[in-house]
């Protein structure tokens, strides 16, 4: 998939806001620990705040968490979330060292069948500099059946997109959280009954 840049503004991918609040020390000490291990390797640095956000923060489906995470550093501190949420984490740890990061989106069924209806899901693209290309990372989280992997060429996210499901891969690379992913997460006082019921189906 070609993927559409939504902004010409580089710093535009860099912005600090509301939900990547990468000035919380907790994010910046995160990120540096992580810059360090790749010994600053750009790229090295993308690989391994993906894989942290993926296998350290859990999602909060998977666990049973009924806690609303929606601000990174609440991302952070609770170490779980769903996709919304860990896509604004691992946003805000790669822009918080110089690093361009976006959103992404998927239509997905909300089980395995049409009948159950659709949502969104979030993911991310990051821009690799020394590349001079944006690669798509989807930090949702690996359980059986899903098996998200680090790739630069020929993606592995988290989901296949099945067409015949009336599913799709939207090619936007987009600054800022989908408004209604966010008014999702700030309008909910329980992420299950909000997973059940009041996702959205469209960007």
């Amino acid at each position: 998939m070609e993927l559409v840049i939504e902004s010409g503004n580089p710093g535009d991918y860099l912005a600090e806001a509301e939900e990547l609040d990468y000035s919380d020390p907790s994010i910046r000490e995160l990120a540096a620990t992580l810059y360090g291990i790749a010994k600053g390797d750009e790229l090295l640095f993308v690989q391994a705040a993906y894989e942290y956000v993926r296998d350290e923060i859990s999602h909060s489906w998977d666990i049973q968490a009924s806690r609303v995470t929606c601000r990174a550093s609440d991302v952070l501190r609770y170490r779980h979330g769903i996709c919304y949420a860990k896509s604004n984490l691992l946003a805000a740890i790669l822009r918080s060292q110089g690093v361009p990061a976006g959103f992404c989106y998927q239509r997905l069924t909300l089980g395995d069948t049409p009948d159950t209806g659709h949502c969104i899901h979030a993911l991310n693209a990051a821009y690799i500099g020394r590349l001079g290309k944006w690669i798509r990372i989807d930090a949702r989280g690996n359980k059986d059946g899903i098996d998200a992997r680090f790739a630069l060429e020929g993606e592995q996210l988290a989901f296949p997109i099945r067409a015949h499901y009336d599913e799709i891969d939207y090619p936007g690379v987009y600054a800022n959280p989908n408004p209604k992913t966010i008014a999702a997460l700030k309008g909910s006082t329980d992420v299950l009954e909000m997973y059940r019921n009041r996702l959205p189906d469209t960007i």
